[in-house]
């Protein structure tokens, strides 16, 4: 059973290679998602199977650093990330929708099994993600929109 699988989902008023080029790009992850301050590649860009990425985040007044790991990508469809480090670790997916009318309804799923320590927290852990990437989501489309 997953301990924690939070999804959110939104409605971009881009067209769906605009939309999932700048996320899918880790390099931007810093201007649309509230928490994370740096991005530094561990591999080669561009993104691809196999690449790996050091993301410094800023949880609960803490500085966190975590690797992840691409595992699946197809392109302006599915990105997939994983991490195994601390104490929740967890994979990261992005997907996209074309609409009509040059929109895009990107959908981000964070899911994850946390170690022992990490069972405790699960409940809150959930609520905050759930909010969390709400409100990423939301800076995307702000982003993306004022382009």
């Amino acid at each position: 059973m997953v301990g924690v699988d939070v999804r959110n989902d939104i409605v971009i008023d881009r067209p769906c290679a605009e939309v999932s080029g700048f996320a899918a790009d880790p390099t931007n992850a810093p201007t649309w998602y509230a928490n994370v301050d740096a991005v530094e590649w561990l591999t080669a860009p561009p993104v691809e199977v196999g690449s790996r990425m050091s993301f410094v985040a800023d949880v609960l007044g803490s500085k966190l650093a975590y690797t992840y790991e691409v595992t699946e990508l197809v392109p302006g469809e599915k990105l997939v990330m994983r991490t195994s480090e601390g104490a929740f670790p967890m994979e990261t997916t992005y997907t996209w929708q074309p609409l009509e009318g040059d929109r895009t309804r990107m959908t981000m799923r964070n899911a994850g099994e946390p170690n022992e320590f990490g069972r405790m927290a699960s409940p809150l852990m959930a609520a905050a993600m759930q909010r969390a990437s709400g409100k990423d989501l939301a800076n995307l489309k702000k982003v993306l929109e004022e382009v």
